[in-house]
């Protein structure tokens, strides 16, 4: 008979597989645990759920990727598959706060995408939109009361979003209520940064657009540095986020005069 200590290093065992299983492919899925392990679906969700406690993995609809870096730039199909619920919730609490006849100004990003969608969803309008995200302007191409102004410039294929000189020019004639940027770190001293220099220059001239700064992003982004800092923390007016934030975090963030909303 099995005892507690045997299953417990079993399942060490197997962990350790699963970390060089996402080395080798960048991702599993909870179907591929269950047919190479012979475990069930729940002790497959289990092993992903404690490597990603433990920072050795990211889980994903039906699955895991491994450890996302911040100072690398990942397809727009990757990230929609991470923090989904988180992302729906801050989407939420961020369309709660627009009103009808503001202008508003979304940047590339699955968190922003939700942003769109979850106006789209509440009929805000009118609202008008200033985006440089191909994505978005696709959620939002028939959505009634809705206007969409889609910056143009180089293609980051990527992001699918628009920057270079030509989208700095562009965004340079417009001014807007509200900002809503997506970021890949967000940290006390540096404020927002992202991994693209381009996509940092253009949020910086987003930031300095809008009246209100709003930063939406899920808790695993908080703490990070990137490679390309996007702007002050002076500038920022809050952050939405979700539960999982870290309450020193929060804290401090709120010492800084900045809001922060757990979504």
């Amino acid at each position: 008979m099995a005892t507690a200590t045997d299953s417990r290093l079993l399942a060490e065992q197997r962990r350790r597989k699963i970390i060089g299983l996402l080395e080798q492919k960048g991702q599993v899925t909870v179907r591929d645990l269950v047919e190479k392990f012979a475990v069930s679906a729940v002790t497959a969700r289990s092993d992903l759920d404690a490597l990603a406690s433990d920072g050795s993995a990211v889980r994903s609809h039906g699955g895991a990727v491994r450890r996302l870096e911040s100072n690398q730039d990942y397809p727009l199909r990757l990230k929609e598959t991470l923090h989904r619920g988180e992302k729906v919730k801050i989407g939420r609490a961020a369309a709660d706060l627009v009103r009808p006849d503001e202008v508003i100004i979304l940047d590339s990003g699955t968190t922003t995408a939700e942003v769109a969608r979850q106006l789209r969803a509440r009929k805000v309008q009118p609202v008008t939109i200033i985006t440089n995200a191909l994505n978005i302007a696709s959620e939002l191409i028939d959505a009634l009361g809705i206007s969409v102004i889609v910056v143009g410039g180089l293609m980051r294929p990527v992001s699918c979003s628009f920057v270079g000189p030509q989208s700095e020019a562009m965004l340079k004639e417009f001014h807007a209520d509200r900002l809503f940027l997506a970021v890949d770190g967000f940290d006390l001293e540096i404020g927002a940064s992202t991994p693209d220099v381009f996509e940092a220059q253009l949020n910086g001239l987003m930031m300095h657009a809008a009246k209100d700064v709003t930063i939406v992003a899920d808790s695993s982004k908080l703490g990070r540095r990137s490679v390309s800092r996007i702007g002050p923390l002076e500038k920022i007016n809050r952050l939405i986020t979700d539960s999982r934030a870290p309450a020193d975090f929060v804290e401090a963030l709120r010492k800084k005069g900045v809001e922060v909303v757990i979504a």
